[in-house]
């Protein structure tokens, strides 16, 4: 690593990070609606985008910093079993094509914002709708927190901020300035200002990809050598080689399957699906999208390829910025950092929107103000959108950022646990409320506390997301175990209340919203506002 600033990099990281930052304010003037006070305009980008910029939101949301820094990471640490990601990421669309359109038909009928809209109304529980929003929120904030990691890993290996030794607010200043402007045009531009930037960030991620893949081989001999270094070094580890060992096969699978059931349970993901214009935007997105999964194959070999180049870091994290570093010339090493940097606000921004339009809806309006105007809850969820990245921020100030991965990990399974709320309730009314409620609360008990146990060599608590799976023997992912655990214990007490005529509470949906399009009449639309709202 430099020891000091590399300029030319840091040049061109400024450059694009100044045209997505003059971007995110200009949006706020893109498709400008009469009516801005409202959380359809602001949250939502007017539920107004087509096949397109759906398709480079979604992958603008889902590809994250994450993707760029945390995966090759793994792979760099761990070997093949870090490809968890590319499997999941193939598993998740045909999931997806199943119960999103339904989603987005009931929410677009009855002007549902989050996930808990709709859980609200089709079981008639607020309770029930707290809980997905509560742990929507919790979930979160880890999420964002890992983007922010992205930006400052990126920072750290250009140089800027000083070393280790430099007052911490000097430090971290520059990563406190890339914080100040994502709050600062999220606030005034809404998802507009992600939904406009994200064509910037997949074109950078895409030219960096391919240039990646055939300039780096190149420069170390092929991928024969790329294979042949990562397997002394895992072998001369004890990890066994690059292919991860037969006791590890259970965790690879688990964790990838668990993956998949929660990517789309996390609220920014509905977020992004919600914003489209029309059901058929969505069935289209979900065949399109797995266009991002080869990419993702692709930039996990990175990790391999920083073995292969001599790389030595401390951090995981700082792997693959590091190998652009090594091996790019400066000016496009800087144009990979901007891809990393702006890989994390792209997603951030939808994060943080989607964790307040969660506050807003389904705890402000719900337990606090019923009688909040439009205008009042955008306020509140532009606010509480700034006290959210706050909160990440402030994580990423004061945590190990080694095992921010792992953190994330275990938002994913507390969101995994929602699953049988909002996915089931897409198909059936048959699960009682109070059923959902239970499994929702065990399967959190249990995920938590058995991700407590896990230890590592950095951390005594939550070093990891994969135990013992018990009955079974294998070490699996904890977020599947504990969502079967839920599943079980809502089946077998939705068979119970039944039993006992236990009351249901209202659906306020009929089975025709279900598979209702843009030109369907809707009804609500047609009421006053003041009306439509109490309807919710």
């Amino acid at each position: 690593m430099n020891d000091g600033v590399n300029g030319v990099a840091l040049a061109v990281f400024i450059f694009f990070f100044l045209a997505v930052t003059v971007m995110g304010f200009l949006a706020a003037r893109w498709r400008r609606a009469a009516d801005e006070q409202s959380l359809d305009e602001w949250g939502l980008g007017g539920r107004s985008f087509g096949t397109w910029v759906t398709w480079f939101l979604l992958g603008g949301d889902l590809y994250t910093a994450y993707t760029f820094v945390a995966v090759p990471a793994a792979i760099y640490a761990a070997g093949a079993s870090g490809f968890f990601a590319v499997p999941y990421t193939i598993l998740v669309y045909p999931l997806i094509f199943t119960f999103l359109p339904r989603l987005w038909s009931v929410s677009h009928k009855h002007g549902y914002v989050t996930t808990s809209d709709f859980v609200r109304g089709r079981f008639g529980s607020k309770g029930l709708s707290l809980a997905v929003a509560v742990t929507g929120i919790l979930a979160t904030m880890p999420y964002i927190a890992l983007q922010l990691v992205g930006i400052q890993a990126v920072l750290d290996v250009m140089g800027v901020g000083g070393g280790e030794n430099t007052n911490w607010f000097i430090k971290d200043l520059p990563l406190l300035i890339a914080f100040g402007v994502l709050a600062a045009y999220t606030y005034s531009s809404g998802l507009r200002a992600p939904a406009l930037i994200a064509f910037v960030k997949d074109t950078l991620i895409y030219i960096v990809i391919a240039v990646a893949i055939i300039y780096i081989p190149i420069k170390l001999g092929g991928f024969d050598e790329i294979f042949k270094a990562a397997n002394d070094k895992y072998t001369a580890n004890g990890v066994g080689g690059i292919v991860p060992a037969e006791t590890g096969q259970w965790t690879y699978a688990t964790l990838a399957l668990g993956s998949a059931l929660a990517l789309f349970m996390y609220p920014h993901s509905i977020t992004a699906t919600l914003s489209s214009r029309s059901r058929e935007v969505i069935r289209r997105n979900t065949t399109i999208l797995p266009l991002y999964s080869l990419m993702l194959g692709l930039l996990a070999l990175l990790g391999f390829m920083a073995i292969a180049a001599g790389v030595k870091v401390e951090n995981g994290q700082l792997a693959i910025p590091q190998l652009f570093e090594t091996m790019f010339p400066a000016w496009f090493a800087g144009v990979a950092f901007a891809a990393i940097g702006i890989g994390a606000l792209v997603p951030a921004a939808i994060m943080s929107i989607a964790a307040a339009n969660l506050f807003t809806r389904n705890i402000y309006k719900d337990f606090i103000n019923p009688d909040a105007t439009p205008a009042q809850e955008t306020k509140i969820s532009k606010l509480v959108s700034l006290l959210v990245k706050v909160g990440a921020l402030a994580f990423v100030l004061t945590m190990d950022k080694t095992v921010a991965i792992n953190f994330q990990l275990l938002g994913g399974i507390w969101i995994l646990q929602t699953f049988p709320a909002l996915v089931g309730g897409l198909f059936t009314r048959w699960f009682h409320r109070w059923a959902l409620l239970t499994g929702w609360a065990v399967g959190m008990l249990y995920g938590t506390l058995a991700a407590y146990g896990v230890a590592s060599p950095t951390q005594k608590h939550f070093g990891g997301s994969a135990k013992e799976i018990p009955g079974i023997g294998e070490i699996g992912y904890i977020g599947l175990t504990a969502f079967i655990l839920n599943a079980v214990v809502t089946i077998v007490l939705t068979f119970a209340f039944r039993a006992v005529n236990a009351p249901d509470g209202i659906d306020e949906t009929s089975p025709e919203d279900y598979t209702a399009d843009a030109g369907d009449k809707d009804v609500q639309a047609e009421l006053p506002p003041a009306t439509a709202g109490a309807t919710h």
